[in-house]
C-alpha cells in the first residue's frame, strides 16, 4: 500500500519509520530537513509538494492541532481521490474531526481520527494505544494500517469520538500528575523519603502511572526528559472542557485541573514538558522538587 505521511514530529517521525517497513511511505513536514532526514534514514520518498502525499491509498496526519489539519485537506482536497483513507493521528478538536469527516466525504474519502497515547516511547517501540472514531469499515481500514504502530487499537464510535476520548483521558492524567505531586511534596516536607512515599503509595490506593512511572523519575532522580509539551496537554484539557459544555455536564474538577494548567502554561512557557506542573506545586508550596 502506499501511505502519504504528514508531520514528522517526536511522534510522527518513529510511526512513519514503522509504516514503511511494510508500506510505500511518502513524507512531508513543513520542516524539509526532517523529512529529508527521514528519506535518508528510512527509505521512505520524499515529497516534493505536500500534494504529493494525496498519490497514495492513504494520507495520515500528525500535526499539532485540527487547525494544521484543516489547513492540510484545503491543500491536497483537489488531489484526493474517491475511496482513499484519511487517517488523522493529530489530538485534535472532536467537533472540527466531524466537519472535516464530513467534508472528505463529499469527495467520497473515508475518514477516522486516531489520536494515539503512550508517549515518545511508545511511539519509538511501536506500543502505542490507538482510539478510532469513524465508521466500522473505515475502521477496519485504518486498523490494518495502524497495527504497526499500536497493541491496542480500540473502535470507540464515530468520527469525532476518538479525539474526545483522548482529550478526556489527558484529562484525568493531569489531574493525577498534580493531585500526586502535591501529596508527595506534602510527605517530603514532613519528613518522608521520596522514595519511602512513592513506595508506599505505588503499594496502595494511589498507585497510577503518574505514581509509577512519571513523578519518580522528576521528584526523585532529578531528571525532566520532555514526554509531551504542557502546551499540547493544556490544549487537550481546553477540548474536554469544551466536550463537557456542550454536553451541559457538571465537571467542577475538570474545570479546576483546565485553570491550573492554563497557569502553569503561563509560568512555565510553551516549551515545557506537561509533567512539569510539579514545578509549580513545588513552588506553591516554598519547596523544592
Amino acid at each position: 500500500m502506499k501511505i502519504g505521511f504528514i508531520g514528522l514530529g517526536a511522534m510522527g517521525f518513529p510511526m512513519a519509520r514503522h509504516l514503511a517497513s511494510e508500506h510505500e511511505v511518502i513524507v512531508w513536514n513543513r520542516t524539509r530537513e526532517k523529512a529529508e532526514r527521514h528519506s535518508r534514514e528510512h527509505g521512505t520518498k520524499l515529497a516534493g509538494d505536500i500534494r504529493d502525499c494525496a498519490n497514495a491509498d492513504a494520507v495520515l496526519t500528525m500535526l499539532p492541532t485540527s487547525r494544521e489539519v484543516d489547513e492540510v485537506v484545503d491543500l491536497i482536497a483537489p488531489a484526493l481521490r474517491k475511496g482513499m483513507l484519511f487517517i488523522d493521528a493529530t489530538s485534535g478538536d472532536p467537533n472540527a474531526s466531524r466537519q472535516t469527516a464530513a467534508r472528505l466525504a463529499e469527495l467520497g474519502v473515508d475518514f477516522v481520527d486516531a489520536p494515539v497515547t503512550g508517549a515518545i516511547v511508545g511511539a519509538e517501540n511501536a506500543t502505542l494505544t490507538i482510539m478510532i472514531g469513524g465508521t466500522s469499515a473505515a475502521f477496519e481500514r485504518a486498523k490494518d494500517i495502524l497495527r504497526l504502530n499500536g497493541k491496542t487499537i480500540i473502535h470507540v464510535g464515530e468520527a469525532g469520538a476518538g479525539h474526545a476520548i483522548k482529550a478526556l483521558t489527558n484529562s484525568i492524567m493531569g489531574a493525577t500528575v498534580w493531585i500526586t505531586a502535591e501529596c508527595m511534596l506534602v510527605a517530603k516536607q514532613y519528613g518522608i523519603d521520596m522514595k519511602t512515599a512513592f513506595a508506599v503509595t505505588n503499594a496502595g490506593s494511589g498507585r497510577s502511572n503518574a505514581s509509577e512511572n512519571l513523578l519518580p523519575t522528576r521528584l526523585v532522580e532529578g531528571k525532566w526528559p520532555l514526554v509531551f509539551k504542557l502546551a499540547l496537554h493544556d490544549k487537550d484539557i481546553r477540548i474536554a472542557t469544551s466536550i463537557a459544555h456542550q454536553q451541559h455536564a457538571s465537571t467542577p474538577m475538570l474545570a479546576l485541573t483546565s485553570q491550573l494548567f492554563t497557569g502553569a502554561l503561563h509560568e512555565l512557557g510553551d516549551q515545557a514538558d506537561y509533567i512539569e506542573v510539579a514545578k509549580i506545586v513545588a513552588r506553591m508550596n516554598g519547596t523544592e522538587w
